[in-house]
C-alpha cells in the first residue's frame, strides 16, 4: 500500500443524549429489581468491575426500564435518530471542512434499531446530499461495526481516490432492554451499555487525523454465538457467552500481525483507538501487546464516562485524542473494533496535519497576478 494515495479519517463528532444515570443508580436499581436472583451479588460485582461511572440514556430511566413492544421501541429509535442525527453530521462535516454535496458514500452503522430504507436514504433526502450518493448501511456487526466502517471507507477512497466518505454511528442500546432477561450477561449489559451518536468523515485527499494506510479483518472461528442477538417477539435479546472476557489472547497476534505486516512494531507505535467493550479487554491487550495502560487511556475515558457505546466507541475515543491536541505528524497509530463474529477490525495509520483552508498570502499572491494575467490576454 506505500507510495499509494492515503485517506484522512479526520475529526469525529460525538453527541450523547441529555438522561444519565450512574454507577450507584444502576447498583441500586439491579438490587431493587432482582432482590431475589440467587447470582445478585455476582452480578453487583461485574457492574462495579466494568469501571463505568455514567451513562447516557435516549430517554429518562423510567421509560427506559418500561417495555412497550418491539413496535414501539423501534418507533422510538426512529423518531430519536431522526431528531438528533443530523447536527451530528452537521459537526462533523464542518470539522472535515466538507458539505453534503462533496460526500459520495454515507456508511451507516447501528445494532440497536431497524429501519428499511435505511436512516442513509432519510439523510439524503432530507440534509442536502446528492441523489447519487452511494449508501451503505451495515447492521450486523454490532461494536465492530465502527471499525469496519472506517475500513470500508478506506477501502471506497482507495478505489475513487477523490472521493469522500461520511460515517454515521447511532446507537441507542437502552432501547435493547430487556426486563425479562435475568441471565448473568444480560444483566451485565445493564449496567455496560449506554446511548451515543458520532460521525466523521473520511477524506480521499487532504483534512487532518489519521492518514489510513492499511486496514484488516479477522473471524475467530466457532465463537459465532459468543456474542450475539436472539430476535424475539419482545425485540432483540442481547446474548453474552462467559468466554468473551478472554477473546484479547486470542485477537492480540492477530493486531501484532497486521503491524508487523506494515512494516512497523507495535511498541514504538503513538497511539491506539481501541473498542472498550469493558476494562479486561484494555487490560488483556495491555497485557498480550507489552503496552503501558496509558496507551489506552482514551478508550478507557469513553468506558468510564460513557459505558460501553457500541460502533461509537472508537469515534468518541479518537475524538478525545483530538481534544487533547492530537499527536505529532506522521505519529503511529492503530484503530481496532470487536464485536460479534468474534470480529476485529483493525486500521493503521500515521497522523496527518492537513490545512486544506486557502492560504491567506497565497490569496494575495494569486490577486496581484490575476490583472496581469487579465491584460496579457
Amino acid at each position: 500500500m506505500r507510495g499509494e494515495p492515503m485517506a484522512t479519517l479526520c475529526r469525529p463528532a460525538i453527541a450523547v443524549p441529555e438522561h444519565v444515570i450512574t454507577m450507584q443508580q444502576t447498583l441500586d436499581l439491579a438490587r431493587e429489581t432482582h432482590h431475589g436472583h440467587p447470582q445478585r451479588d455476582l452480578v453487583l460485582r461485574l457492574i462495579r468491575n466494568t469501571g463505568v461511572q455514567t451513562r447516557h440514556l435516549v430517554q429518562p430511566i423510567e421509560e427506559t426500564l418500561k417495555h412497550p413492544g418491539f413496535e414501539v421501541r423501534n418507533q422510538v429509535y426512529e423518531a430519536e435518530a431522526k431528531a438528533r442525527v443530523p447536527d451530528v453530521v452537521r459537526q462533523a462535516l464542518a470539522n472535515a471542512e466538507t458539505e453534503p454535496a462533496d460526500i459520495d458514500l454515507i456508511v451507516y452503522v447501528s445494532c440497536t434499531g431497524f429501519m428499511m430504507p435505511s436512516l442513509t436514504a432519510w439523510i439524503i433526502n432530507t440534509m442536502g446530499f446528492r441523489p447519487e450518493t452511494r449508501q451503505l448501511p451495515i447492521a450486523q456487526l454490532g461494536c465492530a461495526a465502527g471499525g469496519a466502517a472506517i475500513n470500508r471507507a478506506h477501502d471506497f477512497c482507495r478505489a475513487y481516490p477523490d472521493s469522500n466518505v461520511l460515517i454515521v454511528s447511532c446507537e441507542f442500546c437502552s432501547l435493547c432492554y430487556q426486563p425479562a432477561d435475568i441471565g448473568v450477561g444480560s444483566l451485565l449489559s445493564n449496567g455496560l451499555f449506554g446511548d451515543a451518536i458520532s460521525a466523521a468523515v473520511v477524506r480521499g485527499q487532504g483534512g487532518t487525523g489519521m492518514s489510513l494506510e492499511r486496514n484488516g479483518s479477522h473471524l475467530v472461528p466457532d465463537t459465532e454465538d459468543w456474542i450475539s442477538y436472539a430476535v424475539r417477539d419482545t425485540g432483540f435479546h442481547f446474548l453474552l457467552d462467559k468466554r468473551v472476557p478472554g477473546t484479547m489472547e486470542m485477537l492480540a497476534p492477530v493486531l501484532q500481525d497486521l503491524v508487523d505486516l506494515h512494516g512497523w512494531s507495535v511498541p514504538d507505535m503513538d497511539f491506539f483507538i481501541i473498542h472498550a467493550g469493558g476494562p479486561r479487554i484494555l487490560d488483556d491487550l495491555c497485557h498480550f501487546l507489552n503496552l503501558p495502560m496509558e496507551m489506552f487511556r482514551y478508550s478507557r475515558a469513553t468506558l468510564t464516562e460513557r459505558g460501553n457505546i457500541a460502533s461509537s466507541v472508537v469515534f468518541d475515543a479518537l475524538a478525545r485524542l483530538f481534544d487533547d491536541g492530537g499527536v505529532a505528524t506522521s505519529a503511529q497509530g492503530m484503530i481496532a473494533g470487536f464485536g460479534p463474529g468474534i470480529t476485529a477490525e483493525v486500521a493503521v495509520g500515521s497522523w496527518t496535519n492537513h490545512d486544506s483552508r486557502p492560504d491567506p498570502a497565497q490569496e494575495l499572491a494569486d490577486l496581484e497576478l490575476t490583472p496581469s494575467v487579465a491584460l496579457s490576454g
